[in-house]
């Protein structure tokens, strides 16, 4: 691989891009863990965790399974072939895995065919509401003990469910708190899809809040973002899976839009560009969170494997194979990574790539009391989005759903709490 020029170019987290005039008296707060030790390696840098942990396989579900493979399946329990088409189209059109709602299959063999198909997946354990019921953590349970989170909101026009790809967290961004226990393991195909199905039986129920009408039943989530627990693309082939099940046509999938789905990730760069060669048109989402290498070889340690140009190259590759503009997430973080010339900065080297690719997204990091993680002053806020504005690059400011539930972005995690929960279930 030819090497790029712009990677070589480095500055000081604490000085401006060259040319650049730093406004006076603005501190510069270095990234640090607050209330648990980070992992590190053999070698003192942070412990990167691409590999899954070894642990005992999910069952085997309708949704871990090609349409083809179901009907394979169904005939090895000595069932016509037809009867996955009506299993799946209880599961991924009307969500349900209750044998008995499925009246159209005949009485003797439904349990065999739920028992065998549909095995369970997910356990609630905890569910959380806020805005007025428009927002619904839930804490999930999976086969192993493991636990995941996802977020359900009802927005104007649209449902978001954000989900999980992984329990826990091999990225060990010090700013996360999915990511202070490192990761369980990667979640399989049909653990990712049954979140997506849980949530659409909930909103059909009315469990939803937001909305008056009495018939709930045409409503489902119309957005997933993978911004729950864990790094999608270093979970990449369930991941993908999931995806061809959500975008698949009911009722082999959930018939949903693939413009509808973002995937993020924190900039695995081989991962970014075989997303791209999917011919899947998903939302792409980078999360940055700063635009120099001193500074994000802290707050993201993968930075120390692929860094800012490489990360930003690789986004734009994806632009420029599938005409679907990139989003880049960037949590402002007081006196850390807010600087107006990070602003100026990042839309440099944004510019560099071309106009019209790219959105930023910036994000109020969710506040702690006393801590140096917190999330910048409103006039910084201003500052940073109208210099992005200004150098020509489109920005909103992101407002962040869930604060009160921690179920906001960076804030999912298993808890002491959650897991004493879970164990008096099991």
């Amino acid at each position: 691989m030819t090497e790029n020029p712009r990677a070589r170019e480095t500055r000081p987290a604490s000085a401006p891009p060259k040319g650049k005039l730093r406004a006076t008296g603005t501190p510069q707060v270095r990234p640090t863990t607050e209330g648990w030790t980070q992992k590190k390696d053999a070698e003192g840098r942070p412990l990167l965790q691409f590999a899954s942990p070894k642990r005992g396989k999910p069952p085997l579900h309708l949704a871990d399974l090609t349409p083809t493979e179901r009907i394979e399946k169904v005939k090895e329990l000595g069932l016509p072939g037809f009867r996955a088409k009506q299993l799946a189209t209880h599961y991924f059109r009307h969500y349900t895995s209750d044998a008995a709602q499925m009246t159209d299959l005949p009485a003797d063999i439904r349990e065999q065919l739920v028992g065998g198909l549909l095995p369970p997946l997910l356990t609630e354990v905890r569910r959380l509401e806020t805005d007025r019921g428009d927002t619904i953590k839930f804490l999930w349970r999976l086969h192993d003990g493991a636990l995941v989170e996802s977020v359900l909101m009802r927005y104007p026009g649209r449902i978001t469910l954000c989900v999980s790809s992984q329990a826990g967290c091999g990225m060990n961004c010090p700013f996360c708190a999915t990511g202070q226990a490192g990761l369980t393991r990667n979640m399989s195909t049909a653990e990712i899809v049954e979140q997506i199905v849980r949530a659409n039986r909930l909103i059909a129920e009315g469990g939803l809040g937001g909305k008056k009408a009495d018939d709930h039943s045409m409503e489902r989530v119309s957005n997933i973002v993978f911004m729950g627990m864990g790094e999608p693309l270093a979970n990449y082939n369930r991941v993908m899976d999931a995806v061809r099940s959500m975008v698949a046509p009911q009722p082999d999938g959930l018939g949903m839009s693939a413009r509808g789905i973002t995937v993020s990730t924190v900039g695995l760069v081989p991962a970014i560009k075989k997303l791209a060669d999917e011919g899947i048109p998903v939302t792409f989402a980078l999360s940055l969170h700063a635009p120099d290498d001193h500074l994000r070889d802290e707050l993201i340690p993968v930075n120390s494997k692929w860094k800012v140009d490489e990360a930003l190259d690789a986004a734009r590759y994806y632009y420029e194979k599938t005409g679907r503009r990139v989003s880049i997430e960037y949590a402002l973080i007081k006196d850390m990574n807010d600087h107006a010339w990070r602003a100026d900065l990042l839309a440099e080297k944004l510019n560099e790539r071309g106009r019209g690719w790219v959105h930023v997204n910036p994000i109020p990091l969710n506040p702690t009391p006393g801590s140096i993680w917190t999330s910048s002053t409103r006039e910084a806020q201003n500052e940073f989005v109208r210099r992005l504005n200004d150098a020509g690059i489109p920005t909103t400011l992101r407002d962040t759903r869930g604060k009160e539930i921690d179920g906001a972005c960076g804030q999912l995690v298993a808890t002491t709490e959650d897991e004493a929960a879970s164990a008096a279930m099991a």
